[in-house]
């Protein structure tokens, strides 16, 4: 199933068809793809809320996209108590021990990857990627993503994937996207090697989760 973009409706709007490989040409999920309009319009929205959910000890999407402004929650679904914090750049936080849902959401005020971390699951691991501008999408398993919804213009479209080599703003295609109709771009991503923390073992089995 294609990931598409949610936006705004306009009479003038077209289509941004996208297909991410990695270096070894496999399909790259969770790709965030995000065009920057030339010309910014008065139409763009913000939107209203964002979900990074935690379920078994894992944070619930890997990756989220968001266009600058937007307010995301961070609800723990666990029996147990989840402490959330960023130390990056374009969003520094923390959200102590908790359960349920904090009653304040956390504002994504500035463009760029902000890595999340649980400090008592070191392993827990996720991005909140965020964007200056409503036209985005996030790849599939099939590396596809669909931007629906681009009104005619020329824009800069971009790639980011957490795992990338090298710098995002060297992903930029420059395309003009026309009155109707679908476009298509295909994106190659160099890939680093993944690394994760181990996860703890079962209690079950004389560890901890």
């Amino acid at each position: 199933m294609v990931v598409t973009a949610s936006l705004l409706s306009t009479a003038h709007a077209a289509d941004l068809s996208v297909k991410v490989i990695s270096d070894s040409g496999g399909a790259l999920k969770n790709a965030v793809i995000y065009a920057l309009p030339k010309s910014p319009t008065a139409e763009e929205k913000t939107p209203a809320v964002g979900v990074v959910d935690q379920r078994d000890k894992e944070f619930i999407p890997d990756v989220l996209p968001v266009q600058v402004g937007t307010a995301v929650q961070f609800p723990n679904s666990d029996k147990i108590r989840h402490h959330v914090y960023s130390f990056s750049p374009a969003k520094s936080f923390e959200i102590p021990l908790y359960a349920g849902t904090p009653p304040d959401p956390i504002i994504f005020d500035k463009p760029g990857p902000v890595s999340l971390g649980c400090n008592i699951h070191d392993w827990m691991g996720a991005f909140v990627f965020v964007v200056d501008t409503p036209y985005f999408a996030l790849t599939d398993d099939n590396g596809a993503a669909i931007i629906s919804g681009i009104p005619e213009g020329d824009y800069t479209v971009m790639a980011w994937h957490p795992r990338m080599k090298g710098w995002r703003k060297d992903t930029g295609q420059m395309m003009a996207i026309g009155a109707e109709g679908t476009s298509n771009a295909e994106f190659k991503i160099a890939l680093k090697k993944a690394w994760r923390a181990f996860r703890a073992p079962a209690q079950s089995i004389g560890g901890y989760r």
